[in-house]
């Protein structure tokens, strides 16, 4: 399976809380729309089918990643 890039499964999860808080407050149809389109996109980019999973995944993603990083830094 391919995998996104650590810097855009970063920057999906950032916009889908900033998006999801704004829903939260004003429940526009702009914003729900948006929030939407996030969410799919997450779903995509980390193979599952609803957003639980996917924020999951990509925290999984995300950690390991960043293990990866700090252990070449260190090695």
């Amino acid at each position: 399976m391919l995998m996104a890039h650590p810097m855009v499964l970063e920057n999906l999860v950032e916009q889908y809380a900033t998006l999801r808080a704004l829903y939260v407050e004003n429940g526009s149809a702009e914003v729900r729309r948006q929030l939407e389109d996030v969410t799919y996109t997450l779903c995509v980019s980390t193979g599952t089918r609803d957003i639980d999973a996917a924020l999951a995944a990509s925290r999984s993603q995300l950690d390991r990643a960043c293990s990866e990083i700090d252990f070449a830094l260190v090695g």
